[in-house]
């Protein structure tokens, strides 16, 4: 049991990183290359608008939505670790 609760935390932790990774990015690496993306048009904005105004809160909704979903692939997995480990002598 102590392995997969540590398989499961482990899991945790690397989802975090990468989502928070990801975040990360759109926080911060869209806003760095502005400059460079202003010529490019989406929706008739400029591309760095309309991340800043649009993009950036679809992409936080969605790294919840995948964190959500994968959590709860994780969350089922470890209750079924524990509950053959229970049924074993």
């Amino acid at each position: 049991m102590a392995r997969a609760h540590r398989l499961y935390w482990r899991t945790n932790l690397v989802l975090i990183s990468v989502l928070m990774l990801i975040g990360f990015m759109v926080s911060f690496g869209i806003p760095l290359m502005a400059t460079r993306l202003a010529h490019v048009r989406f929706a008739g904005f400029p591309l760095p608008f309309y991340f800043g105004a649009q993009g950036a809160i679809l992409v936080y909704v969605a790294l919840i939505v995948v964190y959500i979903v994968l959590m709860q692939f994780a969350d089922a997995r470890l209750q079924r670790t524990l509950a053959i480990g229970k049924t074993e002598p």
